[in-house]
């Protein structure tokens, strides 16, 4: 619709979540003159402001600046809540780390200088260790690229962990009087609605320098939402099964970066990521997938997943981008159709 966002409101009885509630302009790339974009943006600032009146909680998946807010352009959207945010201090590349960083500072002040300590006895194990299906996977000719991406990102991977054991860390118990929460791996309930937060998930492939994301997971009674966070398809095997064996009801999923195809995505990660939808169609039927965000920055996105739709159709399944489900057509469509029209 214009804006990079992936912000939603998930409405229970028991409690309202204002999931992401971040949006940035769109790239150089997309076909609007950069005042238009930011008309855009604020708009969508407007639209989750107004959303944060009716949410008691926020979560913030990762501090990507189209998925969070800061406090002081968006003090209203955070005063009154309980934020449930992904750890500051481990799973984190370095651009994050200073952003949540700043995120906190501007939340609570000069009280957070008196919330650092130092944890290095933080224990590591390499999560490609837990990615059997992603790790076993062959790549035919590719094969041997891969292994050296590997290999690099195990490197890159290394100076983090020492960064991580080495600097001073936000005392998670300090800032819960603040109502501030880490949501890595934690769960809780309230009333009949259950809430999830999974352990920190690849940005991407593995290893990808954009760091990790904590998804989401909402279950009342018989309907579970899943909202995958920024896994860009997912690319990554091990999560499409871990979908496919939470079978939710509700699927918003981001897509992969088509926009970025040849510079951060190239073919192979790009039909992993239609192979991985694929694989969740084949085996589960949620009533409402969105699938957004990353994929709608691309005039070529519907080129670029034919195999989708195509396997969608054949399984009377409907895959929705977030304007489809408000009856709209996507903007990105809208400009693209008007530029041929011009020429």
């Amino acid at each position: 619709m214009g804006a990079k966002s992936s912000c939603i409101l998930v409405d229970t009885p028991d409690i309202k979540i204002l999931v992401d509630p971040g949006a940035a302009a769109m790239q150089p790339s997309y076909p609007l003159l950069d005042e238009e974009k930011i008309k855009l943006r604020k708009a969508a600032l407007r639209s989750i402001e107004e959303a944060s009146k009716n949410a008691d909680t926020v979560f913030i998946s990762h501090y990507h600046y189209d998925h969070h807010t800061l406090p002081q352009e968006g003090e209203k959207i955070y005063k009154g809540k309980n934020l449930w945010i992904k750890n500051p201090n481990i799973w984190i590349n370095n651009s994050q780390w200073q952003r949540a960083r700043l995120f906190l500072k501007q939340l609570i002040g000069d009280k957070l200088q008196k919330m650092y300590t130092f944890n290095s006895s933080f224990h590591f194990r390499d999560p490609l260790d837990n990615l059997p299906f992603a790790r076993g996977k062959n790549y035919g000719s590719y094969q041997k690229r891969k292994e050296e991406i590997l290999r690099k990102g195990k490197v890159w991977l290394k100076k983090l962990v020492k960064k991580w054991k080495q600097e001073a860390w936000i005392d998670e118990e300090k800032l819960e009087k603040y109502r501030i929460y880490f949501a890595d791996g934690k769960k809780f309930q309230i009333g009949a609605t259950k809430v999830r937060f999974t352990p920190p998930l690849f940005h991407g492939i593995e290893y990808d320098r954009l760091g990790w994301v904590t998804a989401l997971v909402v279950e009342r009674e018989k309907v579970k939402l899943i909202y995958t966070s920024d896994l860009q398809g997912p690319i990554i095997e091990d999560y499409a099964r871990w979908i496919v064996k939470e079978k939710p009801q509700i699927l918003i999923m981001d897509g992969p970066a088509t926009y970025l195809l040849g510079y951060m995505l190239n073919l192979i990660n790009l039909q992993r990521s239609i192979d991985n939808l694929i694989y969740i169609l084949d085996r589960i039927s949620p009533r409402v997938i969105i699938y957004d965000h990353h994929l709608l920055r691309d005039h070529r996105y519907q080129k670029r997943i034919t195999e989708v739709h195509r396997y969608a159709t054949k399984r009377n399944q409907k895959i929705l981008t977030a304007a489809e489900w408000y009856n709209l057509e996507p903007l990105i469509l809208k400009l693209t159709q008007n530029l041929k029209n011009k020429s």
